[in-house]
């Protein structure tokens, strides 16, 4: 009955369309689309979406779609945006071999086992099923308190999962902050004991907020030589024009005859 249900959804909603696609992107080949945002169109079947072979970035927030199967032909996907929707299934996106961003917040995700279909990306480093401030979550968030531990498990690379970090810089804070408030739960500092207070320590390393040194590319390094060159090679025809203009002014000044018109 729910698949049935589905089914009319996505009939009575919007069908997306070469028409549609080139509208909304200004480019005549779906090969040309590299991003594209498609937010609250009433969207309920992706249709030929899947023809856009080179797309990179994709945002389907705010629609109304169940099933996700062209998705899968999109190889080249990094970041996807499926925020308030109606997925269930997510097997589609176990093809997209470069994803590296998903948000699925405001779905009908509701077991772990759905999301094993995506253990094989091994470039997926965001994760987001929950969106407080959106008031958006799946199923799974209220039926599964400790979901977070177990995608961390299913997830080694993951270092985001509904916009916390997991692991890099930042993720020290987070568990800091984590553990404060779990010491402060339990009353810690409520005892009434005896024992001095220790001495307060460092929330970070030294230098941990230092700013870095920005990294250029050799690219970039290659782009400010050429950039320099060029601004020297004007420099120097600014001079030649310049002596050829006053030599020009000279040979004018020097005639004898102002009448004449030959130099």
């Amino acid at each position: 009955e729910e698949e049935e249900e589905e089914e009319e959804e996505e009939e009575e909603g919007v069908r997306i369309t070469p028409q549609l696609l080139k509208a909304s992107t200004g480019e005549f080949a779906l090969e040309s689309i590299l991003l594209l945002r498609l937010r609250g169109r009433g969207i309920a079947h992706l249709g030929c979406l899947g023809d856009c072979a080179n797309l990179e970035w994709l945002d389907l927030s705010g629609n109304a779609i169940a099933q996700l199967g062209p998705l899968a032909a999109l190889k080249a996907l990094t970041v996807l945006n499926l925020a308030r929707n109606r997925v269930a299934s997510l097997e589609p996106l176990g093809a997209c071999q470069n994803l590296q961003s998903l948000n699925v917040a405001g779905n009908r995700v509701s077991s772990l086992q759905q999301l094993r279909c995506l253990t094989g990306l091994r470039r997926l480093e965001s994760l987001r099923l929950r969106d407080p401030l959106a008031r958006l979550e799946n199923p799974l968030c209220a039926a599964a308190p400790a979901y977070r531990a177990a995608l961390a498990d299913m997830f080694p690379g993951l270092k985001a999962l509904d916009g916390e970090r997991l692991s890099g810089r930042g993720s020290e804070l987070y568990q800091l902050c984590r553990d404060l408030d779990s010491s402060l739960g339990r009353g810690g500092g409520g005892t009434g004991g005896t024992e001095p207070p220790r001495a307060a320590q460092p929330w970070v390393e030294a230098g941990f907020w230092e700013a870095r040194p920005p990294r250029r590319s050799s690219i970039m390094e290659e782009a400010y030589k050429q950039f320099g060159e060029v601004v020297q090679e004007c420099r120097e025809l600014s001079r030649r024009a310049d002596d050829t203009i006053a030599q020009a002014e000279r040979a004018l000044s020097s005639r004898p005859d102002p009448n004449s018109f030959v130099f």
